[in-house]
Order: structure tokens, then sequence, then C-alpha cells
């Protein structure tokens, strides 16, 4: 689905009642990165960590059927990079960790690991910890 942040604000609006979109920045498909909420307000997309964090989100992530799917497109994935680096260049955001939304899972069996089978939520549908490694983020 090729959305924009005017639909995911709408959702959160009218669908969840809140007073503005959850996520700080979004990215559409063909790369364009467009704001969101405030940076200087809370966001609204990770429970018990809004406060502390920056919420990214991206059109797709879903195949057809609905099913968690890493389809990101070439343009999304520079974006994303190019939005990170700017953020963590910021005295703020400089020792931040990247991470995304299914790492703030519960540790179940309490190994240590957030595992596929303890994710609430399979977002991002791609490890936001080792794509943060191999771009140097």
């Amino acid at each position: 689905m090729d959305i924009d942040i005017s639909t995911v604000r709408k959702w959160h609006v009218e669908g969840n009642g809140w007073s503005d979109v959850g996520y700080h920045y979004f990215i559409k498909r063909d790369g364009t990165i467009e704001h969101g909420r405030d940076l200087r307000r809370s966001g609204a997309h990770v429970k018990g960590y809004n406060s502390e964090s920056i919420g990214i989100c991206y059109a797709g992530g879903i195949d057809e059927s609905g099913r968690p799917e890493d389809n990101r497109t070439g343009a999304q994935i520079e974006s994303l990079i190019i939005l990170c680096k700017y953020l963590k260049s910021t005295s703020i955001m400089q020792d931040a960790e990247i991470v995304g939304h299914r790492d703030f899972s519960t540790d179940r069996n309490k190994d240590g690991e957030i595992t596929k089978d303890e994710w609430m939520k399979a977002c991002p549908c791609f490890s936001a910890r080792d794509f943060a490694k191999k771009h140097n983020l």
C-alpha cells in the first residue's frame, strides 16, 4: 500500500482518538521523508517508551495477505539511513540505540533474547539492530 503520513494521521486521530499521528517521521515508498508528530512532543508508537524515543514508520511491511514482509524499497532504505544519520548527529540522539518496535517485546522465557515467538508485533520486518550495525548508525 502506498500511503502517506496524512493517511496514518487519520487512522490515529479518527480511529484511535489520539491528538495527532503517533510517529515523528514517515517514509513513503518513493523514499520521501514526511514529518509527523512534532519532536518536542512524546510519540505514541511503543507503549512504555514513547517519551524516550523517536518513532519512524515506513509504508509497507506486509504482503498482499496482510502477513509481515520486508518489502522496503531501495529508496526507503536510503532515506532511513539518511534520517537515522541525521538524528544521530544531533546532541539529543547521539548515543541512541536504533531498535525496532518488536525489540520492545517481553523476553518471556528470560533467555536474554527476544525471539520471533515472543514478538508483540512483527514490525519492523527486519532487524533494526542489524540494519544499524550494517550501516554504521
